[in-house]
């Protein structure tokens, strides 16, 4: 399992929506990379649903969320509209993308219920993995998120602010 500090490999896949996901290119100022083991069951349509409920403050906060699964496409497609989906969801049917992330169970082949904040620059801000505790999952990471994305915008100033008066700034939360 990649940890804090770790550059997340690439993502670059369709979607359950048929659009094509790039990590790199996620128009925000982190993106919220969340893998669930298996549609329909029980905790990952609980997570899937809090998720939806709370993508508006995490687009406001500045993050973009993507889910991940080992599901087929049509099983993610079905699993999305009826949990009321509004962010994109992966199938990772050759599990390439678990496997990536080290998060894929070794023997049942399904994802672990992980998920990443990772920068811009890739950089792996944060990891929370709770197999169980879904609402913990949610708060911690959109108590995560706030507080990174408002570092992110403060010292974004400061460099404004260095860049005008002339000073080197030190420094980016998730850029080294």
């Amino acid at each position: 399992m990649l940890k804090v500090g770790d550059i997340a490999p690439e993502i670059d896949a369709v979607t359950n929506t048929g659009e094509r996901f790039v990590l790199s290119r996620a128009p925000s100022i982190c993106t919220v990379v969340y893998f669930f083991p298996k549609a329909f069951t029980r905790h990952c349509t609980l997570e899937a649903q809090t998720f939806s409920a709370n993508h508006n403050e995490l687009l406001l906060a500045g993050a973009s969320l993507v889910g991940v699964s080992t599901d087929d496409n049509d099983t993610q497609c079905e699993f999305a509209k009826s949990v009321g989906a509004v962010f994109p969801m992966i199938p990772d049917v050759d599990r390439a993308i678990a496997r990536s992330y080290g998060v894929l169970w070794p023997i049942v082949g399904m994802a672990r219920r992980v998920t990443y904040v990772v920068s811009t620059a890739r950089e792996i801000v944060a990891k929370f993995h709770h197999e169980f505790a879904v609402d913990q999952h949610r708060d911690g990471v959109l108590s995560f998120v706030h507080e990174y994305t408002e570092a992110v915008r403060r010292r974004s100033r400061e460099l404004w602010r260095a860049e005008l008066s002339g000073a080197k700034p030190t420094g980016v939360p998730g850029k080294g």
